[in-house]
C-alpha cells in the first residue's frame, strides 16, 4: 500500500528570495513609446494641447506594447515527499528556486478605462488585473536530498517522489508569489509605470495634470460612484465627432 505525503517549506519571509529585479527597461520602453505617440498627437493639434487627445494617443501607444512586466521576483520552494511501500519508507527533499513575473495585458485597456476630469485636471486609468506568470524554475540550481535508498533501489519510488516534489515545488513558488507583500509591490511598480507613460507626454505638452492608475480590487465604493458619473475619453471623443458631423 502506498502512502504519500508532501510537506511544503518556506513562507514569504522564509522561503523567498524576493525582489531580484524590477524590469525597468520594459516599463521605460512603454513610457517612451507613449511619449513619442503623445507628442506627435500634440504637434498635430490646432489651437494648443488637448489632454483628451494626448491621453488617447498615449493609450494607443500602451496598447501596442501588448503586455507590461514591470516587476519580477525570485523565490525558493522547499518541499518533502514521503512514500511507504513493502514495509519500507523513502523520503526526498527538493530545494527548488524559481522566478515569477507580474504582468498586465495592456491590450485589454480601452478608452472606456480612461477617465478625464476637466474640473480637477485628473486622468484616471482602470487597469486590467495583475497576472502572475511562471514560475520559471532554475533547473541548474535545484538541490535534492533523500533517505530510504533500499526502497528506491527496489521500486520506482524515487521517480514518484521526484515527480511529486516537482509538482509541489511549482505550486509553492506560485503560492509565495501571490502573497500580499509581493503582490502589493508588483502593483505599485506596475501602477507607477503606467502613470508615468500617461504623465510624460502631458507634461511635455506643458499641461499640469494628475494621473492616477488603479487595479479592479482597489476601487472603493466612492471611486465607483465617481467613475459612474465621470466621462471617459471614449465619450469625449464621440461627442467631438458628433459635433463635427453636425457642423458639416
Amino acid at each position: 500500500m502506498d502512502q504519500g505525503s508532501v510537506r511544503r517549506g518556506g513562507g514569504f519571509g522564509r522561503g523567498c528570495l524576493i525582489f531580484l529585479g524590477v524590469l525597468l527597461a520594459m516599463a521605460l520602453a512603454a513610457g517612451v513609446t507613449a511619449w513619442v505617440v503623445g507628442r506627435a498627437a500634440v504637434d498635430r493639434l490646432i489651437g494648443g494641447p488637448d489632454p483628451v487627445t494626448v491621453a488617447a494617443a498615449s493609450l494607443q501607444g500602451l496598447r501596442e506594447q501588448n503586455r507590461l512586466s514591470a516587476f519580477a521576483a525570485r523565490y525558493v520552494a522547499v518541499v518533502t515527499t514521503t512514500q511507504t511501500r513493502l514495509g519500507l519508507s523513502a523520503r526526498k527533499t527538493m530545494i527548488m528556486p524559481g522566478s515569477v513575473r507580474y504582468e498586465v495585458d495592456l491590450g485589454r485597456l480601452n478608452q472606456r478605462d480612461v477617465i478625464w476630469d476637466a474640473g480637477t485636471k485628473k486622468l484616471t486609468i482602470a487597469l486590467p488585473p495583475l497576472d502572475v506568470v511562471g514560475p520559471d524554475v532554475d533547473l541548474n540550481n535545484i538541490r535534492e536530498y533523500g533517505e530510504g535508498g533500499v526502497l528506491m533501489a527496489l521500486t520506482d519510488s524515487e521517480d514518484r517522489l521526484d515527480a511529486a516534489n516537482r509538482a509541489a515545488g511549482q505550486k509553492e513558488l506560485i503560492r509565495q508569489a501571490r502573497e500580499p507583500t509581493p503582490m502589493r509591490l508588483a502593483k505599485d511598480a506596475t501602477r507607477r509605470a503606467v502613470e508615468r507613460s500617461f504623465a510624460m507626454p502631458l507634461r511635455a505638452a506643458g499641461m499640469d495634470v494628475t494621473v492616477e492608475a488603479y487595479f479592479p480590487d482597489e476601487r472603493s465604493s466612492q471611486d465607483r460612484e465617481r467613475w459612474d458619473v465621470s466621462r471617459s475619453i471614449e465619450q469625449v471623443m464621440k461627442d467631438r465627432e458628433t459635433r463635427q458631423a453636425q457642423k458639416k
